[in-house]
């Protein structure tokens, strides 16, 4: 295994932000709680897409290619013609974790937001790297990483990727003893 920091990547799916109409506010929230989480020291890269298939699928598959062990999405995942993410995940995904997005919609219906089962939020490996799926929406990034972290170092390893450590004092991590 390489020396270097894990690379963790944040993928911003956004007609809008990627035109720079708007800032980005949900990939900062993404990286920002994920440092927060990690004991392991992690590099973090972000970009910005816009909602089309092709270019979801290539940011997504480029973070795994180069090894990413963890690629977190936000944005997409609702019912408008435009909301293409999972979509795009139908073209890299090897094997689709449907649990990751059902409890993250349990999480949102648990904190009294009806329309969380609007969203398509879904998880699964590419290569030896977890991807996840998230809202766009700001406050939903906690809600949804709140529920579903305790789960993702110990996926990230089954997948042959790094040991992540979690921060004891932020989250607790499960890992079968």
């Amino acid at each position: 295994m390489s020396q270097e920091s894990p690379l963790i990547g944040v993928v911003t799916v956004s007609d809008r932000a990627s035109r720079g109409e708007y800032d980005d506010l949900s990939g900062p929230a993404i990286e920002e709680a994920l440092r927060a989480y990690l004991a392991t020291p992690c590099s973090f890269e972000r970009v910005i897409v816009p909602d089309e298939v092709p270019e979801i699928a290539a940011a997504v598959r480029g973070f795994a290619e180069r090894g990413a062990a963890l690629v977190c999405t936000t944005g997409g995942t609702g019912p408008s013609p435009r909301d293409v993410t999972p979509e795009a995940m139908d073209t890299v995904l090897e094997k689709e974790l449907a649990g990751f997005g059902e409890l993250m919609r349990r999480a949102s219906l648990d904190q009294g937001v009806p329309t969380a089962i609007l969203s398509r939020q879904t998880a699964g490996i590419v290569g030896k790297t977890l991807v996840v799926n998230m809202p766009g929406k700001p406050g939903s990034i906690r809600v949804c990483l709140d529920a579903i972290f305790p789960a993702v170092p110990y996926c990230i390893e089954l997948a042959e990727g790094p040991y992540l450590e979690g921060n004891p004092d932020v989250v607790e991590v499960f890992r079968p003893k």
